[in-house]
């Protein structure tokens, strides 16, 4: 056994492990060593951890040691957002009273002015967010390349290597414009030979697989209503044959039905799942509008969904079954969506969108506090394939972890720990480890500079406004 470079052990918190039995300590401790969760339980940390022993018991070289008192805390795995589109913190506060449709359409030119350095700029300051708000990886889906923009899927990768968290990102597509009956101006699209050729790119360039990797590519053309069948069936080839995921947008909207019914004669998943776009290998954002045949459907192949509550309340567009996938053993992930259409940018608030939201379609016991965090972390995992590795606190997997203090005047005595991050306010982050190393510790970024990151985003935001004439 390799002894570790570095331990920490948290003490005394209460422990929300999402594991497969929902198991939870009311007061307990979990210790990593290096990247690795290497013990979890109830009571006090065991003697050798603290004795900078290996787990084994036997003796090794003392490794570097921090012990964290969770007194007051709430431990849970770090949240995993499973769709966003970094690059929309740029026009926040734009198209406030849209729905989806028209909301893209005022937004459309704006997007088509973007470049690799205005990219990378909004999408420090929207990840920066997501980790202040507990969120350990983040899921991007950029679908916007203008001509000569530059390397913006690298801008966006080194924006996360800065402030340290995970990045799931896609290399997405357009290439379907309004002359072809698309939604985009023919300006904001790109050919489908580019797309695909693009897209392989990509994954040799950034993708990496391996079990502990930050960094992972998946193909995504945008939507339905913006991509070509071509184009939907050729990257679903290229991503298989690549070993990557695939990922879309699907069933967000009335409107995006009508428009697969008149264009094709079917609805949003009977025509993706005719071009090879249901499997256990797919996550689809949204999903709204899924009848009872495409529930059934996504069960059945294993295709994930990304659950967006407060976009989806923002543009109108309705509120995801999100009882009756779980029901149907259908991954069910959370996610932000673009910061322009979800101006907080905030992932642990959307736990108890969820949970709201769909008490209102399903009843008061439609959804539980618990199945909220359970889509906020071990959901988002399965949905991005890494189910064995993150979303839960669980002896072998990486140190991806949230410590929320509950102690505050926001949810000192409440009965149910679990309860202030599921129910209430968002607790404050005491710390957020990811990969065993801190990103934030006391709600603050540790490894950029936070005053740094939004005056150059601010700055970003107001040249893309320039060049819209916004």
């Amino acid at each position: 056994m390799v002894a570790p470079t570095s331990r920490i052990i948290i003490t005394g918190a209460t422990i929300a492990t999402v594991d497969a039995i929902g198991t939870e300590h009311l007061d307990g401790h979990l210790v990593i060593d290096d990247a690795t969760i290497v013990a979890v339980g109830g009571g006090p940390a065991p003697r050798w951890a603290l004795a900078g022993q290996r787990p084994d018991g036997s003796v090794g070289p003392v490794p570097q040691l921090e012990v964290i008192d969770g007194s007051g805390c709430l431990l849970t795995p770090g949240l995993i957002n499973t769709h966003h589109h970094l690059y929309q913190w740029l026009t926040r506060g734009w198209a406030q009273d849209n729905i989806l449709f028209d909301w893209l359409v005022a937004l459309y030119p704006a997007w088509s002015m973007i470049d690799a350095e205005l990219v990378e700029a909004g999408a420090e300051a929207a990840i920066g967010v997501l980790a202040r708000s507990g969120c350990s990886t983040v899921g991007d889906h950029h679908y916007v390349f203008p001509k000569d923009s530059g390397d913006i899927l690298g801008g966006i990768v080194n924006a996360a290597s800065r402030v340290g968290v995970r990045l799931h990102g896609t290399r997405g597509s357009m290439d379907l414009g309004r002359s072809q009956g698309g939604l985009p101006p023919d300006f904001a699209v790109e050919t489908t030979s580019a797309a695909l050729q693009a897209s392989a790119v990509a994954v040799e360039k950034y993708h990496d697989p391996s079990r502990d990797s930050m960094v992972q590519i998946a193909i995504a053309p945008c939507s339905p209503f913006s991509v070509t069948a071509d184009l939907l069936s050729e990257a679903a080839v290229l991503g298989r044959s690549l070993g990557v995921r695939l990922h879309t947008h699907g069933s967000e909207t009335v409107e995006e039905d009508a428009f697969c019914l008149e264009k094709f004669g079917k609805t949003p998943t009977q025509y993706l799942e005719d071009l090879g776009w249901l499997g256990d290998d797919v996550w689809m954002a949204h999903c709204v509008h899924l009848d009872d045949h495409a529930i059934d459907r996504f069960a059945k192949t294993g295709t994930g969904v990304a659950h967006c509550p407060s976009s989806n309340a923002r543009l109108a567009a309705g509120i995801a079954p999100i009882p009756q996938l779980l029901a149907a053993g259908v991954p069910v992930g959370l996610g932000v969506d673009g910061a322009a259409s979800n101006e907080s940018g905030q992932l642990g608030s959307e736990i108890r969108q969820s949970v709201l939201m769909n008490r209102l379609r399903a009843g008061a016991d439609g959804m539980t506090g618990r199945q909220g965090l359970y889509i906020a972390t071990m959901g988002g995992a399965r949905v991005l394939g890494r189910e064995n590795e993150i979303g839960s606190l669980e002896v072998g997997k990486l140190g991806d972890v949230a410590l929320w203090r509950v102690d505050g005047i926001e949810h000192a005595g409440i009965a149910d720990p679990v309860a202030a991050l599921t129910l209430g306010s968002v607790p404050p982050l005491e710390r957020l480890l990811v990969h065993g190393k801190t990103v934030v510790s006391d709600g603050r970024l540790t490894r950029v500079d936070e005053r740094a990151v939004a005056d150059v985003a601010a700055t970003a935001a107001r040249t893309l406004a320039v060049r819209a004439g916004h």
